[in-house]
């Protein structure tokens, strides 16, 4: 990773374990938007941005780059890889889904879940390869 410090891989159990479907809960509550209320929805948003900033913070402090700089890295690539553009994906997909006649009902919602395992691997490394040709290498 070009605009990436090489001891950053240890850091990366917030993006490669389990933990990192944290950043998905917005999706989830894309997922169910057709079937919950919208507070519900408005809440897995904030989940998520709770696993974004932790995800910053965390980075910022045990960086040997300036903290301020792994910090709007950390920032920019989750709000992409993580809200953003998977926030869009799913909720596309769940409402071009719900548009189906025959298909109204919990499928639009389970086909929204499903997507997320599939879509997490190809978004994140197009937001790395994107950030490390652009923004990375200002910083």
């Amino acid at each position: 990773e070009k605009g990436r410090e090489a001891g950053m891989s240890e850091m990366d159990a917030l993006r490669e374990g389990p933990v990192r479907y944290l950043g998905y809960a917005n999706e989830v509550g894309e997922a169910f938007r057709p079937l919950v209320p919208r507070w519900t929805v408005n809440a897995s948003y904030g989940l998520a941005g709770a696993y974004v900033c932790s995800d910053a913070a965390w980075r910022a402090r045990v960086t040997s780059r300036q903290p301020a700089v792994e910090a709007a890295d950390s920032l920019l690539w989750q709000g992409l890889a993580s809200i953003a553009i998977p926030g869009i994906v799913i909720n596309r997909l769940v409402w071009a889904v719900g548009r189906i006649p025959a298909l109204r009902s919990p499928i639009p919602t389970l086909m929204g879940l499903s997507a997320i395992p599939v879509i997490i691997r190809p978004i994140d490394a197009a937001v790395d390869f994107v950030m490390d040709e652009t923004v990375r290498k200002l910083w």
